[in-house]
């Protein structure tokens, strides 16, 4: 269980980002500076904390043996992941960011077999059969439903163009993150730990965070006080507390698909995270009837997980502990 509450505690932390870039482009901050100025800032933080635990030489070995691969997935795992977000927000609010982006839940179940090193041998359609754990894919299905319910009962104060613009780039990012998270997991084959990957793949992506800004630059001048400030807390809250929890949790069950989908399906809790935040700092309206319901399904389909996602000799333990206890009054 300790890799789920790592993976609840990273959704809490995650939420921020969806309140902070929607704060930011209601005060007139441009999304390239958002997406571009947390890595930013992101950097020296780690290194900082990768340094004081003596492990920064290993994440240059690490980038300084394979820098292709280590370039390339840490665009797609970071770039391709926060530039969509950071540009969906400024078309949709801070709960359909959120929302729309629990489709990573089962977008990571469906390309877990395509990121396997053996499935060309084997055959696409048998490392389907062999990696797509069933019970998973369910219990994820019940937490979108849940994510749907909570879109409904927003959608009639949305625009069509800030559906579709406040959805597609989430699409790609949802495919994004997984991706270039479990692609470095196999690249590094355990020789970083989380906090180090973090650090290595915001070294390899910071030179297109870097023309990201310039592009800021050129199109909106410089950023105000008030992005920098709120950028700075993205960082430390999303972009170091919450990546390296993540990443964390993900790496503690790297070997079991079935786990692995559970951590990942604790990010569904941002979309709770990110609602009652929206409501206490942007005085959003709460959800009606519809809205809550489907809440209840997200943080139902997420206990479902967590048993789901259990090793079988823990289900034995917890059942044996459970009958030995007797009834409760």
């Amino acid at each position: 269980m300790k890799p789920l509450w790592i993976g609840i505690l990273s959704a809490f932390f995650f939420a921020f980002t969806f309140i902070l870039n929607r704060i930011m482009n209601l005060e007139g901050g441009s999304w390239a500076w958002s997406a571009s100025l947390r890595y930013e800032m992101m950097l020296p933080l780690l290194l900082g904390l990768v340094a004081l635990r003596g492990g920064v030489a290993p994440v240059f070995r690490e980038i300084r043996e394979n820098p292709g691969p280590w370039m390339l997935w840490s665009f797609i795992g970071f770039v391709l992941f926060y530039a969509p977000i950071c540009f969906a927000s400024v078309y949709g609010p801070g709960w359909l960011v959120a929302a729309t982006w629990q489709l990573t839940i089962v977008i990571g179940l469906m390309i877990a077999p395509v990121l396997q090193e053996n499935w060309t041998k084997r055959g696409l359609a048998a490392s389907y059969k062999s990696s797509i754990p069933i019970a998973a894919l369910c219990t994820s299905l019940i937490i979108l439903l849940g994510v749907v319910l909570v879109q409904a009962s927003h959608a009639a104060s949305i625009t069509g163009r800030e559906l579709l613009l406040g959805m597609l780039p989430i699409i790609v990012a949802c495919a994004a993150y997984p991706a270039g998270n479990r692609k470095l997991m196999q690249i590094s084959g355990g020789r970083l730990d989380a906090p180090q990957r973090v650090l290595a793949m915001t070294l390899c992506s910071l030179p297109f965070w870097l023309m990201l800004s310039l592009y800021a630059w050129i199109t909106s001048g410089p950023p105000s006080g008030g992005q920098l400030y709120h950028s700075l807390l993205v960082a430390v809250f999303s972009g170091v507390a919450a990546t390296v929890l993540f990443f964390q949790a993900t790496q503690m069950v790297r070997n079991n698909p079935q786990r692995l989908a559970g951590v990942e399906a604790t990010q569904s809790l941002e979309v709770v995270f990110a609602l009652i935040a929206e409501v206490i700092v942007l005085s959003a309206p709460l959800p009606g009837m519809t809205g809550w319901a489907g809440l209840i399904l997200v943080v139902g389909g997420m206990v479902i997980h967590s048993f789901a996602t259990l090793p079988k000799a823990a289900q034995r333990a917890q059942t044996v502990r459970t009958e030995s206890a007797g009834p409760s009054n």
